[in-house]
């Protein structure tokens, strides 16, 4: 298995032909790490189920978590590894040629230079994605007999993984199924996860973090982590994305936050204070402040409006102020 050693040049790995249909499992350790400068001839598929990957292809990279299935197109060079930092990274993984239905299915979550991110899969699609691979694996290894395929699993999880890692698929059958069982995990994770927005003039990567504010405005996300996140180094995402949204990323998330405890404020009976932890907010009382900037009303004012007024919500009631400068830089909002 290929590892890259510290203080060694790095070599390429060769990627495995394209005809075939190859399937694995891996969980390895800081210092593995898989280059291409030619890119593959086949299309890499990898969907992670623990710890952090970082994934780049051409100038397009992001960090991999669990739930997240990046796809990498063939012809570009690539380089993937587990993300510094992080103590581990479990993942399934998949080499063949991708059937002509998926590029559609995909292209909505494309980032650049022939990479995918279909992030956030649901939760509750996880164990059906891993089942799915399990049985990818299981599939790539039958001799097309009489007999059931080897290692099959069950059909309510995939708990139990076959003894080895590794399968090829070499039989036209075992193929076929291999294949099958990635189109429903193509198909499971596309149909289910939420594009990135798609701008005329926005960096894929600046989306790609409005998309991870968007998913958990509530996380105690700060400049180097959303950074991270989209693989680059904090001060050129920074400027990065303040040039082209016109606000830093300090002020987008307290702009999520503040939508998110009003959705929370129209939609549930929660206290206020609950509502300010929900939305991120550790101060109660600063988050009043900010609320009553934003929307011209204490957030006890506001659900009281809307319980009275449903038709009228968010910006539409009391007038708008410009948030001031509080919550900008690099650090952690409070």
């Amino acid at each position: 298995m290929p590892v890259n050693a510290d203080g060694l040049p790095e070599t390429a790995v060769p990627a495995p032909p394209p005809g075939l249909v190859t399937v694995g499992r891996y969980d390895e350790g800081p210092g593995y790490a898989v280059n291409r400068p030619q890119g593959a001839d086949s299309w890499l598929f990898t969907w992670t189920t623990g710890g952090h990957g970082l994934l780049t292809q051409g100038a397009a990279g992001v960090r991999a978590g669990a739930g997240d299935l990046v796809v990498l197109g063939p012809g570009v060079r690539h380089r993937y590894q587990v993300r510094p930092g992080a103590p581990h990274w479990r993942f399934w993984w998949a080499h063949c040629q991708a059937r002509p239905s998926w590029t559609a299915w995909l292209s909505p979550y494309a980032v650049g230079d022939g990479m995918y991110v279909v992030a956030p899969v649901p939760d509750a699609l996880h164990d059906r994605m891993a089942t799915a691979f399990a049985r990818m694996l299981s599939d790539a290894r039958w001799p097309g007999s009489d007999t059931r395929p080897p290692n099959s699993p069950p059909d309510s999880a995939a708990s139990s993984p076959p003894e080895s890692p590794i399968a090829v698929a070499h039989g036209t059958a075992a193929r076929e199924l291999a294949l099958c069982s990635l189109e429903e995990i193509v198909l499971l994770a596309s149909a289910s996860a939420r594009p990135l927005p798609q701008r005329p003039g926005i960096d894929a990567r600046v989306s790609r973090a409005e998309a991870l504010i968007a998913a958990d405005p509530a996380a105690p996300h700060t400049v180097r982590s959303l950074a991270e996140g989209v693989a680059l180094s904090p001060s050129r995402f920074a400027h990065l994305f303040t040039e082209q949204l016109g606000r830093s990323p300090m002020r987008a998330l307290r702009e999520a936050r503040l939508s998110h405890a009003a959705r929370l404020l129209e939609a549930t009976d929660l206290p206020v204070e609950r509502v300010a932890v929900a939305s991120g907010f550790a101060s109660p009382f600063h988050f009043n402040r900010v609320f009553r900037e934003r929307h011209g009303t204490p957030p006890g004012a506001y659900r009281t409006l809307c319980r009275r007024v449903p038709a009228v919500t968010g910006t539409a009631i009391g007038s708008v102020v410009a948030p001031g400068p509080q919550g900008e830089g690099t650090g952690q909002l409070p």
